[in-house]
């Protein structure tokens, strides 16, 4: 679970300062689906950074599981984004050079796990997203919904309890990213993992449980519909 009291982050650009986040209160549950949305430069990307442990607050605390990622030291915070937390980018930040075995087993180097519990463990990630006869293919020998999809199966080749998804599917025609949101839904339900979506599309924000919009760093929380989404 998160818990984040009176979170703050400021920039400096030039003599300027720059607020990123004000007083941002929120909870969000073990198992969750979040949507958050919000225009451009209002803090969203800033969010999820923070709760992906790749930054750390100006000012407040932000609890995972009880632990505040704002004290903990650099090599806590990559253990914490090591073995706790899988990104999902939108540009899929696939290394071109390897294959989809290869790209999905770069999650697990820093673990120190065995080449052949490497290996395994990518192939049963690869198969959970559908690609497991596309193993041995680079990423330009694959579409961009299979490359999210590479990218997907590296997120969770680690087993995360948080999956932190940035803008996943902004790159993708409509159809492919109906297939996407629904693979991280299902996803979700079988392993009861927590989803953040950061996203730009009401489509994709209407399937969470949670819409939080983020307006020039201010963090409010919007009723979601009850009738079905199609």
């Amino acid at each position: 679970m998160y818990q984040l009291t009176n979170i703050g982050k400021t920039y400096k650009q030039g003599s300027r300062i720059v607020t990123a986040l004000k007083d941002v209160d929120l909870t969000i549950e073990d198992g969750d689906h979040v949507a958050i949305q919000g225009q451009t430069g209002g803090g969203k990307s800033t969010l999820l950074q923070l709760l992906g442990a790749l930054d750390r607050p100006s000012t407040g605390s932000i609890l995972l599981d009880g632990k505040d990622l704002a004290r903990m030291r650099d090599a806590e915070l990559g253990r914490v984004r090591a073995t706790r937390i899988g990104f999902v980018f939108q540009g899929f930040n696939l290394i071109p050079t390897l294959t989809a075995q290869e790209n999905v087993e770069t999650a697990l180097a820093p673990l120190g796990i065995a080449a052949t519990d490497r290996r395994r463990r990518a192939a049963e990630a690869l198969a959970a997203v559908g690609l497991d006869t596309r193993a041995s293919h680079l990423p330009s020998e694959l579409s961009g919904g299979q490359q999210q999809r590479v990218a997907i199966a590296r997120a969770l080749v680690k087993d995360p309890s948080v999956l932190l998804a940035d803008e996943p599917t902004g790159a993708l025609d409509e159809d492919t990213r109906n297939d996407i949101i629904e693979l991280l839904e299902r996803i979700r339900d079988e392993r009861g993992i927590t989803l953040v979506v950061v996203t730009h599309d009401s489509w994709v924000a209407r399937r969470a449980k949670r819409r939080l919009q983020l307006r020039a760093g201010v963090l409010t929380e919007r009723p979601v519909a009850t009738v079905p989404v199609g």
